[in-house]
């Protein structure tokens, strides 16, 4: 997957979804925001990324600290602050080098590393975008495949008290499209949770096409918009810790 042209296209599909938008919109998947406040989280992300990169931090850096982390007020000023935003990223880690090690959320990784998290962070957040104007949502089934994977690896590299899923519960996802090969198997461990793509029984299993599976484990659709057997209290529990 060519991670970096993917965030450019994610990028640019959310700014033809807002541009013409009332940025007033309240986004009813993260309370309290509008899609102003939404497009200004992406975009000020993305900086900041960039910023860890191009400085090669080794530690975190504060977002409010970057330049430039606010839209412009015009519609067309923000769209250009948007699109240069994500084109940061890339060009940071290009100057920086794809393999020089930085700060993130799951310990020192390769900058490139940073071109991943912000390709997902906006195709999850396109999806806010499309339910808080009514607006359907299409994603590249290889894309959902690799969204639910990412956010496994962050789940798993994240200390929680509230662990998702209890010591020796396993949770199975399948996604059912015809010719998409995205199966995952989730266990509880004594310090989190623990993952690998795969078949196998779980005590719950959590089965839909695709995109429909990445939306729900990331509770932008009701839990319900999946096929769910099995004990299904650990689907519940596991959305009630797993907030993104």
């Amino acid at each position: 997957m060519d991670t970096a042209a993917a965030l450019i296209d994610q990028n640019r599909l959310l700014g033809e979804l807002t541009r013409a938008a009332d940025p007033s919109t309240p986004v009813p998947t993260c309370p309290g925001w509008t899609l102003r406040q939404l497009v200004t989280h992406v975009g000020r992300g993305h900086r900041w990324a960039a910023t860890i990169v191009r400085d090669k931090a080794d530690a975190p850096i504060d977002p409010r600290t970057v330049a430039d982390g606010k839209p412009p007020a015009d519609a067309g000023g923000a769209l250009a602050w948007l699109h240069d935003s994500a084109a940061a990223v890339i060009d940071a880690v290009e100057s920086t080098g794809a393999d020089v090690p930085v700060w993130t959320f799951t310990g020192p990784q390769p900058a490139s590393w940073w071109i991943r998290r912000r390709l997902h962070e906006e195709t999850v957040h396109r999806a806010d975008a499309a339910i808080a104007l009514g607006e359907p949502y299409a994603l590249d089934a290889g894309l959902a495949v690799d969204a639910v994977s990412e956010w496994f690896d962050l789940l798993g590299a994240r200390p929680s008290d509230a662990a998702p899923l209890a010591p020796g519960t396993t949770l199975h996802l399948h996604a059912t499209d015809e010719g998409v090969t995205g199966e995952w198997i989730v266990r509880g461990t004594d310090t989190g949770v623990a993952w690998e793509p795969g078949h196998g029984k779980g005590d719950a299993a959590v089965r839909g096409p695709v995109v429909d599976l990445m939306l729900a484990t990331f509770r932008r659709a009701p839990a319900d918009s999946v096929d769910v057997l099995g004990d299904t209290g650990v689907w519940t529990r596991w959305l009630e810790r797993t907030g993104f």
